[in-house]
């Protein structure tokens, strides 16, 4: 299994073209025909929750995957066929320990009389991920020091991932054990599945990708990620002394731009050469 090539990828905006910048055509068609390799295996890796995950493999038209992390890192499949994902239960009682014995039925009413909080919908939510809506306007610094000191009197050790969906123009929160996270989540697949580190490649765009983007995992953040994110990724890649595991796609292989697919081909070439041939270029795949 260490000889596989361990492809890891965020979804929206990532692979999935819908941001604002154009996708290079072939791109998608280009991947599909590199993780179609009986040594190449993929893995999803999205804030999105299973059903979420099926819709876009759909709506996209996505390659089948071979793992799915999921909902900010708390769940792990392996994908055996479209109906038969295999739910990782180690996983989950691993970080579950971090919440020291306290439930998410208990969590939720610790916190309920934060106006600021709304309880996001019933399937955004699981035994190790308690997520809330949160007004764009609201003190995010204050409400995590308000959070935080609660937690700790419960001895429950949790992260706290904010971000904001746009299109609902709505912030977003997400309480995790504290284990739990793309990256921890993507070492525990690395860990457990007998997969080599220096033949996994980690893809992504976005402020909640940068704790894999900067970490030993060799990475790729495509050409449409923000500027804001490009000078993190950097600064803290080069802090860390993780400069060479991190590649920033700008555009230029076989005249793609950067964006998307076509990024995440352009810093898998970067890491392993011998992929291009593996990408089918001399027999470019049809458009659908």
């Amino acid at each position: 299994m260490s000889e596989h090539l361990l492809i890891c990828t965020d979804l929206d905006r990532t692979l999935i073209p819908n941001g604002p910048q154009p996708e290079s055509p072939l791109a998608r068609p280009y991947f599909a025909a590199l993780v179609s390799r009986a040594d190449v295996s993929l893995a999803y890796v999205s804030g999105r929750h299973r059903s979420l995950v099926e819709q876009a493999i759909s709506d996209f038209q996505l390659p089948d995957p071979d793992f799915v992390i999921g909902d900010v890192g708390t769940t792990i499949y392996r994908v055996i066929a479209e109906q038969d994902w295999q739910h990782d239960d180690a996983w989950e009682n691993e970080i579950a320990l971090d919440w020291a014995g306290n439930t998410h039925a208990g969590l939720v009413n610790l916190l309920a009389d934060i106006p600021a909080l709304q309880l996001q919908e019933t399937d955004k939510q699981n035994s190790c991920k308690l997520s809330f809506y949160v007004p764009l306007q609201a003190d995010s610094l204050a409400l995590s020091a308000t959070i935080e000191a609660r937690l700790e009197l419960v001895g429950a050790h949790c992260r706290l991932i904010w971000s904001i969906d746009e299109p609902e123009n709505v912030g977003l929160l997400d309480i995790l054990p504290q284990r739990a996270s793309k990256y921890h989540a993507v070492r525990a697949l690395i860990r457990d599945g007998g997969f080599d580190l220096g033949r996994t490649v980690f893809c992504g765009d976005s402020g909640n990708d940068i704790e894999v983007l900067v970490s030993p995992v060799p990475s790729v953040l495509v050409a449409n990620g923000s500027d804001e994110v490009r000078r993190e990724a950097i600064s803290k890649a080069e802090a860390g002394g993780q400069s060479e595991n991190l590649y920033v796609a700008h555009g230029g292989l076989l005249d793609m731009n950067g964006n998307y697919a076509a990024g995440m081909l352009e810093g898998i070439v970067h890491y392993h050469p011998e992929t291009l041939a593996w990408m089918q270029f001399s027999a470019p795949p049809e458009v659908t």
